[in-house]
């Protein structure tokens, strides 16, 4: 498949745009906000889900799957609270964060900022997989452990 000269020019232009550090901090942030919504979305279901689905006393499951229940959520709702709260620093940065007019410090920054930006979502993603299957076991095990 052949390109046009044109449709080069333009995607050497669009690479140019993407290698740029205030359009790289610009992505990393969009990419952020997405991901601290769908942690809030996603904390907020899986409350509901235990709440609702979940046996309503844990004081009737046997000793052992009972302190499993509480050892998983405990577990899980601190990951996803982790989790929340890197993505908000991934956003929003730390306050009294000190930005640079000049240039150079400036693009410095940027870049610095993008890193921080992806690792913390990285942890993010992790920090809420962790919660999910922390809650989600937390769940399995009410389901099928027969209450006394």
């Amino acid at each position: 498949m052949g390109f046009t000269d044109e449709q080069l020019r333009e995607a050497e232009t669009r690479a140019d745009t993407l290698n740029d550090p205030h359009e790289q901090l610009r992505l990393a942030l969009q990419q952020a906000e997405g991901y601290r919504t769908f942690l809030s979305s996603l904390t907020g279901l899986l409350t509901a889900v235990f709440v609702l689905k979940g046996q309503e006393n844990l004081s009737k499951l046997p000793h052992g799957p009972r302190w499993a229940v509480i050892f998983l959520l405990i577990i899980g709702f601190l990951a996803l609270i982790a989790a929340s709260w890197a993505s908000v620093l991934a956003v929003h940065g730390r306050p009294g964060e000190q930005i640079y007019a000049e240039p150079t410090r400036l693009l410095r920054y940027e870049k610095q900022r993008t890193r921080r930006v992806w690792r913390l979502v990285e942890a993010a993603r992790w920090l809420a997989l962790i919660g999910v299957l922390g809650v989600a076991a937390a769940v399995i095990v009410t389901w099928v452990t027969p209450g006394t």
